[in-house]
Order: structure tokens, then C-alpha cells, then sequence
């Protein structure tokens, strides 16, 4: 007859080793499994009963006593670690409406294989004043981890709007302690700490959102795709009235990948297709959070052959949208055309649209500010010279056939321009 004393007792042990392990920051290959994989790291709070119940719960950051809710899941089982999802508030909103929500719809697909953690922002916001809501962060999966027990390479964050702007915030800041974020209608509102580090990466947002303009969540999405080693590819969005959304995986490094999903929809988390009942986005959040597998080995990049800017996707519905018309360019140049995206006070975001005469191996673009500074740029690479704004081509989104387009994105400060760009091409 086994022992089943003795049993947990071992478990306890060895639980209570590769704690000890993840805490100094040590691993070791495991016995009979292939390249080096160990068991997934866990934490203080395995193998003995749960120190902290579902509820509203407080710690102390950065001098200041701050609370969130905890839901254990039913069966909760002290000696098996657990994946973590972190959600966080939208503006205005708190902890309590996340739970209302069901995190997101996520704790209803769950079932008994995940702790939910709800943080509650500061004035119900996440401003992230110098780092402070990261910080807080911190703090609570402390706590969290301490009393239950936790796969820490099964932590996730998800949010909407001010909270999908925090969620990207620790994708920045926290690449090397969640596992993958899920960005819902977010914009860079809450800073971005680091933010070159590879995180698994899943953004959805409105082509109609009059809030947070679908341009501001793409900026986010394009980061993802850079930091991650992603192919370039063109990633459809269906027409605003269509009542659709398409879904676009990107090819990236193994280990990271990053997934756009793209709805006729508004500033919504919960986007429908016309005629439906339910939102499909909790089931795409849970489908990218589950598809990541438990382990601690570093991913290896997944050599590929050179992108090219016209790589279709595989939309999962409705038809491809129809293309723009185009003007056609005479053979042996590019052009190169402007449009704002949006404007704040102070600033503002813009789009430049690279278009190929004849094939070409890279471009540039050059233009005279006239009074704005441009501070930031993704898809190109940026310079000045004697005054003009000069922005290259990427490594993989030079080389265009004829007729071929591309286009990189832009963040400027004082009023938005109308600059006369010129464009080369070789």
C-alpha cells in the first residue's frame, strides 16, 4: 500500500527546495527530461494549506496602504502550482467591477487551474507615477505568492483601456515576470519602463473606438512585434458597419508570439460580431494565455527567411477587406505620403505610407520640421541631419517590390505638421 503520508511529505520537500531555487534565482536540469527543461518554478505557498481566502486583501507600497481582491479557485490544491492572471480596472472603474466582469470573462474558462488577482488603482486609475503602480505590483504578487501556490512561469496580465494601458506597462517593465500580457483597447497611458524586452503579446481593439484610437493600440502591437523578432506582414481590419473582427498571428521568435485582433466595435472590452450574444474576446484571451506552455528554459529565435512588407494573414472571419486604390508611381522612385493619426495637447501621432516605384532593397525618408520635434518612431529608424528628420528603413521592411508599400509610425511634441517629405529608394 503507498504511503500517501510520506508521499506528501516528499512533495512538500521538493516544493519547498525549488522555491528555495527560484528565490536565489538558481535552476538545474531535471532527470530524464530533454534540454535542460525543469519543472515549472513555484512558490513559498506550496505545499502547505492556503494562506490567503478569496477576498479584498491589503499591503503596504511605497508607503501607502493599497488593496486588492483575490479569488482562489474551487479545489484550490496546495501541492499543484497554479497559473496567475492579474486584471486590471479600466478608468474610473475598481477591483469589484472586475469581479463583477468575471475578469475579463476568463474566471468562468478557468476553472480550478487559476488564481485571479485584482488590483485596485490609485483614484481608480493607473498613472503610474514614477513607477509606482509597477511597484505595487511587485507588492501583491509578494503577498500572493507567499501564501498560495503559483507556476511562476504562468503569470499573465490582461486589461482594458486605463488598465490595458497598465497591463502594457508591465509588459515594459516586467517582461521577465509575466508570461504574456493581453491588452484590451489600450494606449501607452501608464509609461513604458524598459519596454525592449520579448513578451507573448495579444492586443484587440475597435476600429470605431472614438476613446482610444485604434492607431494608439497598434503603436503597443508594433513595439511587441520589434521586441519579439515577428516577420512583417500586413494585418487586415474589417470596415467600420461590417459587424466582424479579423484575428492576425504574426510569425515570431519561438516563444513569443504576438496576435492582433481587429473588430468593428467601439471602446468596448467585450466586442461582439453582429448578431451574436456573447463576446468571442475571453475566449481568444484564454486560447493565447493556455496555448503557452509551463517551463523555464529561454526560447530559442526561430531563424527565418528575410520578411517581406506584404506577407498575407489568415483572417479567421469575414472577407478580406477591399484594398485601397492606389496612384500609380513612376518606375525608379518611391513616394512618400503624411497623415496625423491623432492630436493632445502638445503632441501628436502620425503615419508616413512608403510606396515603391520600382523594387527596392531599402528607403528613406527626409523632411524639415517646422516647429514640431519628432521624439519617437516605430517601424524606421531615426536620425537628424542639419536639421532635417531622417527616417531609414528597418531590416525587414526595405525591401519592396514595385507598387509595394509599407509604413512606419510616429510620435511627435508641439502641433502636428504637414511636412514635404522626400523619399529615395535604392
Amino acid at each position: 500500500m503507498r504511503n500517501t503520508t510520506s508521499s506528501r511529505g516528499l512533495r512538500v520537500l521538493l516544493a519547498a527546495a525549488a522555491a528555495a531555487l527560484a528565490v536565489a534565482g538558481l535552476t538545474a536540469p531535471a532527470a530524464g527530461l530533454p534540454g535542460g527543461t525543469v519543472p515549472a518554478a513555484v512558490t513559498g505557498g506550496c505545499g502547505r494549506p492556503a494562506a490567503l481566502a478569496t477576498g479584498t486583501h491589503t499591503v503596504t507600497s511605497g508607503g501607502q496602504s493599497r488593496t486588492f481582491r483575490l479569488d482562489v479557485p474551487p479545489g484550490y490544491d496546495p501541492d499543484r502550482p497554479h497559473r496567475l492572471v492579474l486584471a486590471l480596472h479600466w478608468w474610473h472603474g475598481t477591483a469589484a467591477d472586475v469581479v463583477n466582469q468575471g475578469f475579463y470573462g476568463l474566471e468562468a474558462l478557468a476553472g480550478s487551474s487559476t488564481v485571479f488577482v485584482a488590483p485596485q488603482g490609485i483614484d481608480n486609475a493607473w498613472p503610474n507615477t514614477g513607477g509606482q503602480d509597477v511597484a505595487f505590483v511587485d507588492e501583491v504578487l509578494r503577498r500572493v505568492e507567499g501564501a498560495l501556490c503559483i507556476d511562476t512561469t504562468q503569470r499573465f496580465a490582461t486589461g482594458f483601456s486605463y488598465g490595458g494601458g497598465m497591463s502594457n506597462a508591465l509588459a515594459c517593465a516586467r517582461a521577465d515576470v509575466f508570461r504574456a500580457v493581453a491588452v484590451l483597447n489600450g494606449a501607452q497611458l501608464s509609461g513604458c519602463a524598459g519596454g525592449t524586452q520579448p513578451v507573448a503579446y495579444l492586443g484587440s481593439h475597435g476600429v470605431v473606438d472614438d476613446v482610444l484610437a485604434i492607431a494608439q493600440g497598434r503603436a503597443l502591437r508594433d513595439r511587441a512585434l520589434r521586441n519579439n523578432g515577428c516577420r512583417a506582414q500586413q494585418a487586415p481590419e474589417p470596415a467600420a458597419g461590417s459587424g466582424t473582427h479579423m484575428r492576425t498571428a504574426y510569425t515570431c521568435r519561438d516563444g513569443y508570439p504576438v496576435v492582433w485582433l481587429a473588430s468593428d466595435s467601439g471602446h468596448q472590452w467585450d466586442a461582439r460580431d453582429r448578431g451574436q450574444q456573447q463576446s468571442w474576446v475571453p475566449g481568444e484571451i484564454w486560447r493565447f494565455f493556455t496555448s503557452l506552455p509551463s517551463t523555464t528554459t529561454t526560447p530559442t529565435p526561430t531563424p527565418s527567411a528575410t520578411p517581406t512588407a506584404t506577407t498575407p494573414p489568415t483572417p479567421t472571419t469575414s472577407p478580406t477587406p477591399t484594398p485601397e486604390p492606389t496612384t500609380p508611381v513612376p518606375a525608379g522612385t518611391c513616394t512618400a505620403t503624411y497623415r496625423t493619426v491623432t492630436t493632445w495637447s502638445g503632441g501628436f501621432q502620425g503615419e508616413v505610407t512608403v510606396r515603391a516605384g520600382s523594387p527596392s532593397t531599402s528607403w528613406s525618408v527626409t523632411w524639415r520640421p517646422s516647429g514640431e520635434r519628432v521624439d519617437q518612431v516605430w517601424n524606421g529608424t531615426l536620425t537628424t541631419q542639419g536639421g532635417q528628420v531622417v527616417v531609414r528603413s528597418a531590416d525587414w521592411n526595405g525591401r519592396l517590390p514595385a507598387g509595394g508599400s509599407t509604413a512606419f509610425g510616429l510620435l511627435g511634441s508641439g502641433a502636428a505638421p504637414t511636412p514635404a517629405l522626400t523619399c529615395t529608394s535604392s
